[in-house]
């Protein structure tokens, strides 16, 4: 018999031609992008099983102590290993010895079973091999399994074309391998940056500070806090990216509660949803914190001194020192916490915890600013800089001999106003409404010259007109009751018992006219004050009388508008605050006849104006919260001096009085040294 042999379809081979080169090149493509190894190997194993219509394979690479790891697969079990103890071991030292040997291997089914030491396949498949690496390292190996039912050329053109598809993997290998080593290279900057950084300063605020930012850009996290422990709490002394924060704000108290738990506890804690395994305390302040803050992921770990390098003796060892605070770090949205996130906290939590305990052991020496401001002052002494700091220890010794010997003029500040002598306010003797404001058809207004004795405000008080018209009523009666009574005396027939009692009616109703006579007069006076008529003869000096008095009620003793005579003599009011008055009383008994003021008035500041002390009061008033108790002082100042169109009263005026010479240090400093002698050596 013959055998027929079948003819080749070319559009079919030319097909799986088309179909392998688009495969090749979706591999290439994929060695090219930027992909993490773990999504690079499924899809390229996919790819160069579907290109060698193969039945599967696997991609095994070498972890950190050289040991083969599956990394993935395609229909391992149809090889039956599993079933096989002895054939995993010959498989495994096949792939051993491929490794080894760095180069492609055409492997036969049922191979390499003489000896059981032996690396073989025990499968039924053709085993080919291809290595995965760069120049630098062996990454791993890629493994088809395959038909072994055919052509030595073919599987000749099996391996060939691994080897060429590792060849583009090892392409992407270096890219990564770069990509790694350029990644390493940036958080090691990071690593030095950040232990430079919080080892710089040996203050805990400024430590702190650094570790929280320099830290979160190390970790790569949300969120980095530092809790210092004080006592048996611990205040939250930094947050990443808050040069500010309000310590006394909900987040911030929560959160340094949780650091208080957790360092009580002395352990760290790793949050990422679940609570079960916490201490109840640490579980409640997380809850909170958690609650408010909406964190994902949070660890707390406690940071403490760091421990001596030898064993120290049983004798010699100490109780565990507790933490000295506390790092937090959060995650905002991801609750992930990867092995790398972990190494760099830990990372960060062991040079934190060294640089924070050193800044306060160093803040912590006794009497530390005075240690500091004297190591600083000693390169003021150095053989070059000694004569510069002797020239400038003269010159400022110089100074002060003269500020305390050169005697200058002391001069106490003070404000005040500008006011004739002659002036009256016009108070309301009695309650009322105010009705009119002035005579009739002369109303008087700001500005106005008024009379001694010309009306200026007229009340009305309807209870006063009430009572008044009552009053008059009733003595109306009594009058009328005092003329029936003594008409009725007067008649003759009356026996001796009516007289005497018509008598004693007649003496009652006379003493009740004479009261209401009485209160009659009164509210004739009442009536009287509610016209308010002008005490001297001047202007009036209060502004918009109208708007301010007109239909308004008005009480008893209520200033209602002020009378000044501006055509006669003129007086400045200081109000001298009251811890300079000493100075001022001291300076009258010294100084005769009176003490001499320089003042200035705030229309004309460039102008310098004398008079003198004419009169100090005896008491001490508050006029303004802000300026305390002051006492009021009376300068007589020649009227002439000031012109007519700036003499207005109430003018403010900045003044000084005399008080004779001191030395010109206790003239710019006698404040600082009133200060101390009340505030601090009083109390000491």
């Amino acid at each position: 018999m013959s055998s027929i042999e079948q003819p080749v379809d070319a559009q079919l081979i030319e097909q799986t031609k088309r179909q392998i080169q688009s495969l090749v090149s979706e591999i290439g493509q994929l060695a090219e992008r930027t992909v993490a190894p773990g999504e690079f190997y499924p899809e390229f194993l996919n790819r160069v099983v579907s290109a060698l219509a193969a039945i599967g394979g696997v991609v095994w690479t070498t972890n950190e102590q050289g040991q083969l790891a599956l990394q993935y697969q395609i229909n391992l079990q149809q090889t039956r290993l599993a079933e096989d103890e002895e054939g995993q071991r010959r498989h495994s030292r096949l792939l051993y010895k491929a490794l080894a040997d760095g180069q492609g291997m055409l492997v036969p089914p049922h191979s390499g079973s003489g000896d059981k030491d032996e690396a073989g396949n025990p499968t039924e498949f053709l085993l080919v091999i291809g290595p995965l690496g760069t120049d630098l390292e062996k990454v791993g190996l890629v493994e088809v399994f395959q038909r072994s039912d055919t052509a030595a050329n073919v599987q000749e053109g099996y391996l060939r074309f691994l080897l060429q598809m590792c060849k583009l993997a090892a392409g992407f290998l270096k890219s990564h391998q770069l990509r790694h080593l350029s990644d390493r290279q940036v958080l090691w900057s990071r690593l030095e940056e950040f232990a430079r950084g919080v080892h710089a300063s040996l203050e805990p605020t400024q430590t702190a500070y650094t570790i929280a930012n320099e830290g979160r850009r190390l970790i790569e996290c949300d969120r980095v806090s530092v809790a210092i422990r004080r006592g048996n709490r611990c205040t939250i002394e930094a947050v990443s990216g808050q040069d500010v924060f309000d310590k006394r704000s909900n987040t911030v108290r929560l959160l340094g509660r949780l650091a208080t738990a957790v360092v009580a506890t002395g352990d760290p804690v790793w949050y990422a949803g679940d609570t079960r395994d916490l201490a109840p305390q640490v579980e409640d302040a997380l809850q909170e914190y958690v609650d408010e803050a909406h964190s994902k992921m949070i660890a707390v770990l406690p940071l403490g001194r760091p421990k001596p390098d030898h064993e120290a003796e049983p004798d010699e060892r100490e109780a565990a020192e507790p933490p000295i605070g506390a790092l937090v770090v959060e995650q905002i949205e991801d609750n992930r916490v990867a092995p790398a996130l972990t190494q760099r906290i830990e990372v960060v939590c062991r040079h934190s915890s060294s640089a924070l305990a050193n800044a306060m052991e160093h803040q912590g020496l006794f009497l530390m600013p005075l240690w500091r401001m004297i190591g600083k002052s000693r390169v003021l002494v150095k053989a070059r800089t000694l004569p510069k700091t002797l020239m400038v220890a003269g010159g400022v010794l110089a100074v002060l001999l003269v500020m305390l010997v050169w005697p200058a003029r002391f001069e106490l500040y003070s404000k005040g106003t500008l006011e004739p002598v002659e002036r009256q306010d016009v108070f309301a003797a009695v309650d009322g409404e105010v009705v009119q404001i002035g005579e009739p058809g002369h109303p008087i207004e700001h500005g106005t010259q008024v009379r001694r004795g010309q009306l200026l405000v007229k009340l009305r008080n309807s209870q006063v007109e009430v009572e008044r018209a009552k009053i008059e009523g009733d003595r109306d009666v009594a009058r009328q009751r005092v003329r029936s009574l003594q008409q009725l005396l007067d008649n003759r027939s009356l026996r001796q018992d009516e007289q005497q009692r018509v008598l004693g009616d007649l003496a009652e109703a006379r003493v009740t006219l004479r009261s209401l006579d009485a209160q009659l007069e009164l509210y004739k006076k009442k009536m009287a004050d509610l016209e308010v008529r002008s005490p001297i003869g001047g202007l009036v000096v209060t502004w918009d009388l109208e708007n301010r008095l007109l239909h308004r009620p008005v009480q008893r003793g209520q200033i209602l508008l002020r009378v000044a005579d501006p055509d006669g003599p003129w007086q400045l009011e200081l109000h001298m605050p009251e811890d300079r008055m000493g100075h001022v009383a001291r300076a009258q008994q010294a100084i005769e006849p009176a003490l001499p003021v320089s003042y200035m008035l705030a229309t004309h500041p460039g102008t310098t104006r004398q008079g003198t002390v004419e009169e100090v009061a005896q008491g001490v008033d508050i006029r303004t919260a802000e300026e305390g108790p002051t006492a009021l002082i009376k300068v007589k100042m020649d009227r002439d001096d000031v012109a007519d169109a700036d003499r207005r009263p109430g003018a403010t005026v900045n003044a000084k009085v005399y008080c004779g010479r001191r030395s010109l240090a206790y003239v710019w400093f006698h404040d600082l040294v009133a200060f101390v002698q009340s505030r601090i050596l009083f109390r000491l």
